[in-house]
């Protein structure tokens, strides 16, 4: 029996038609796969980087420091509102080398397929990833994809690996945050666990929730040329906002207040995390963080993160005290304080 041609264990017939889906089989690369790499997925990435028949992109770099990230998404649902597993791991990507205050240059992605997907979700994915990763100005320049067995590998897994140039002097994290900091937060929170579970359990609301993922990189990189002195940034996935702090409290050694009624939940976010018995707080976002910096050059750092669309509601949701306790503490709606801290496991699991 004759096997057909395949490259990195994925295998497809060729033409490629719409019904068609990814096939599990084994040996070294053919001339059908390169025509599915050729054709369906390098059309999404161009740049000036990948070299043909190179198994490494090869990258000119000048001396200075540099971010490197790495990063594996495993949602489900594949696609929701407002984003898809594409979009979320270039996204997601772009946003750790802006938390190190770095300018996103290079990504790598890697495809983990499970035998039997639908060669057009794969299209779809590749087609966002493409889209996102033109509007963050990064460039996918190399990549990988394997096939494992039906029914282990929930679809389509990603992982990505990203590198940043860091063009100032600054030593952006938790050791730089001081006592007097303000904290600001580029948005409203919650919605993108809240899209998610939504769709994954079929529930219905008045109105559709949508992921806010989004790229970040310009939003930091605008503070940074306004020479905000920028002490400390996060981004609020896995464990949503309140997570962030405490992480950032216990690694600053710093007290953390952050102020409740400040913090932006949009109205149908928190009634479905009522419903759902869920606090906004710790739901996860794709498209939020958080700024530590001096409190004299907050108004000037919320101007710049205003004139951005995912900084528009940016605002002030808290301060560092001077207690130096490393624990975080919210004042409520009606004045009551209370310590937060991480939750024992997850609210929401898969959702990024």
């Amino acid at each position: 029996m004759s096997q057909s041609p395949q490259l990195d264990g994925l295998h497809c017939p060729v033409p490629l038609p719409g019904g068609a889906a990814i096939k599990l089989a084994h040996g070294g690369g053919g001339e059908l796969m390169h025509r599915l790499i050729r054709d369906a997925i390098l059309p999404h990435f161009p740049n000036n980087v990948t070299t043909p028949g190179l198994d490494a992109a090869v990258l000119d770099w000048s001396a200075g420091r540099l971010a490197f990230t790495t990063d594996s998404y495993v949602v489900r649902p594949l696609f929701f509102p407002g984003g898809d597993i594409g979009a979320m791991a270039v996204n997601g990507t772009v946003n750790d080398l802006a938390m190190s205050g770095a300018r996103p240059v290079a990504l790598s992605v890697g495809f983990i397929l499970e035998e039997g997907l639908p060669l057009e979700t794969l299209r779809l994915v590749v087609a966002s990833m493409g889209r996102a990763a033109q509007a963050a100005d990064v460039e996918l320049v190399t990549g990988d994809t394997k096939v494992v067995d039906k029914g282990k590998g929930d679809g389509l897994y990603i992982n990505t690996a990203g590198v940043g140039r860091i063009e100032h002097d600054l030593s952006i994290g938790p050791s730089a945050i001081r006592p007097g900091d303000v904290i600001l937060l580029s948005g409203d929170v919650g919605r993108h666990g809240i899209a998610i579970m939504a769709v994954r359990e079929g529930l219905e609301f008045e109105s559709v929730i949508e992921s806010d993922c989004a790229p970040l990189a310009a939003l930091v990189l605008d503070l940074l040329a306004a020479e905000i002195e920028i002490h400390a940034l996060r981004d609020l996935t896995r464990g949503g906002l309140a997570t962030a702090l405490v992480e950032l409290a216990e690694d600053s050694r710093q007290g953390i207040e952050l102020r409740r009624a400040a913090v932006p939940v949009r109205e149908d976010v928190q009634g479905a995390c009522e419903m759902l018995g869920l606090d906004p707080l710790y739901v996860a976002n794709e498209g939020r963080f958080v700024a530590i910096l001096p409190e004299a050059q907050a108004d000037a750092a919320l101007a710049r993160l205003r004139a951005h669309g995912a900084g528009a509601e940016a605002c002030f949701v808290g301060r560092v005290n001077e207690s130096g306790s490393g624990r975080v503490v919210i004042e409520s709606e009606i004045g009551t304080r209370r310590r937060i801290d991480r939750l024992s496991g997850e609210q929401l699991p898969r959702i990024c």
